[in-house]
């Protein structure tokens, strides 16, 4: 058995003079070790030594600068994934797997899949399932997380050398972005969590995988987990997962507190309302009962306040292009569009222990109403902060935004009656801006049940941060 601690000896003081050889160590450890051996005991520690392995097969120390900004604008999903996805279709069904019984029981399969989900019903993966959830999914998982990690990256929140753990990690979307979103020298050790045969799927995926992002796949429920083995983790990702869980406020809560010092819990649901809210039921308990800060989106404006209205809120990006697996089982099903997913729109938070929000902007009571007091200001012009909260909801109306403060009891909506340059920025604005309202009209609309603030040519919106 090769002496790893000798290994490990060497290479901290190598890597203060010189790239490390596997070949030079092995001659310094007792019993001459075979240099596969070395490099791969390398490999294995490569994280906790701080090593980036380098096309040459030497090993020099990771970067000590965060992960730069990805400019993460996926248009399509790369082929090698999709083909690998294929492979295993032909593999289970033969070339025509999207064609005839096949590509029938796919279809059907993506059927109850998007049925459950709006439903709110749990989802018991198979290998047939966990294709076809591969085949619809995919693509839009994959973008997602990298628009979500923008957010970190932006602050200088995420490490060049990362370990992770993906909770219900699926068949690998978020894993394979977040692999794509990273520069090639981040040394990334990570560690999923997925019990059913979207494991297998993962496995698979994970082949494709850089040699400095070293994969571990735990087959077991998340509940039955011990967050506390490899950790901590410098992020933790629950992606599309906590709608599927007993008891999703208890798992998220012990990956919270497996995080690192300075980590990051990244969750991810579907935008629609039933996921949507329940990620914002989760946050804001996480919050209230294990000390949590809203790193982003839902910034809280007004320190002490939480706020209480139903939390839908998601942002939509660019559309990815349906890959060629996703076309092939929409043309063969007679139903267009049926079974192509090309909508990148999702709901997520950020939450931290360490206090660290993306901005560090709060509300004055001397110069801004709050939200909670929305009620008292009904037909008056106010002035207060808001983060934008969603693209325009409206459907050929007046702009409409949603809008928060974390003192919201009740939804929130800014609506643009009136565009001028004084108050364009409302619409410019991206998806989590904090905006400063001047002079705008606060109304209750009884057939929505919600406040507008309405954004005229007397009002003034300026982006804060």
């Amino acid at each position: 058995m090769i002496d790893r601690a000798a290994v490990r000896s060497n290479a901290k003081y190598l890597r203060q003079v010189r790239p490390i050889d596997p070949d030079e160590i092995s001659e310094y450890v007792e019993g001459t070790p075979h240099p596969a051996a070395v490099r791969r005991v390398l490999r294995e520690e490569a994280y906790d030594l701080g090593l980036y392995e380098r096309d040459d097969g030497t090993f020099v120390p990771t970067g000590e600068e965060p992960i730069p900004p990805a400019d993460w604008r996926p248009e399509t999903v790369p082929d090698r994934y999709a083909n690998t996805l294929e492979d295993l279709l032909v593999e289970r069904h033969g070339v025509n797997w999207h064609r005839g019984e096949s590509g029938n029981r796919l279809r059907e399969v993506i059927r109850r899949l998007k049925a459950d989900y709006y439903r709110g019903n749990s989802v018991e993966y198979d290998a047939e399932v966990a294709l076809g959830y591969a085949v619809y999914h995919f693509p839009d998982y994959y973008a997602a997380i990298g628009y979500v990690l923008d957010d970190l990256v932006e602050g200088s929140r995420l490490p060049r050398r990362l370990r992770v753990l993906d909770v219900g990690a699926g068949v690998g979307g978020p894993a394979l972005g977040l692999h794509d979103y990273l520069p090639d020298d981040a040394v990334v050790e990570y560690h999923a969590v997925e019990p059913s045969a979207a494991a297998d799927v993962l496995d698979t995926l994970l082949d494709a995988t850089r040699r400095n992002f070293r994969p571990t796949i735990h087959r077991e429920r998340a509940e039955d987990f011990a967050f506390d083995a490899d950790g901590p983790y410098d992020l933790v990702v629950c992606a599309n997962v906590l709608s599927e869980l007993d008891d999703p406020i208890a798992v998220a809560g012990s990956a919270l507190d497996a995080l690192a010092d300075d980590g990051t819990l990244l969750t991810l649901a579907p935008a629609d309302l039933e996921t949507s809210t329940g990620l914002r039921a989760v946050e804001r308990e996480l919050v209230a009962d294990h000390g949590a800060t809203v790193y982003a989106p839902t910034l809280r404006l007004w320190p002490g306040l939480e706020p209480a209205d139903r939390g839908w809120s998601f942002d939509e990006r660019p559309r990815i292009e349906a890959p060629h697996i996703q076309r092939r089982l929409d043309d063969a099903g007679g139903e267009p569009g049926t079974f192509r997913n090309e909508t990148v729109k999702f709901s997520y938070t950020l939450l931290r222990t360490d206090g660290c929000r993306r901005v560090d902007v709060r509300a004055d009571p001397s110069r801004h109403a709050r939200m909670a007091d929305m009620e008292a200001h009904v037909t008056d012009r106010i002035d207060l902060l808001a983060v934008k909260l969603s693209r325009n909801l409206s459907e050929g109306g007046n702009p409409l935004y949603k809008v928060g403060d974390g003192s919201e009891q009740l939804e929130q909506y800014a609506v643009l009656t009136r565009e001028s340059g004084l108050n364009r920025a409302l619409r410019d604005a991206d998806y989590g801006a904090v905006l400063q309202f001047e002079n705008a009209l606060a109304l209750w609309n009884d057939d929505e049940g919600a406040y507008n603030l309405v954004v005229d040519d007397e009002a003034v919106v300026d982006v804060v941060a």
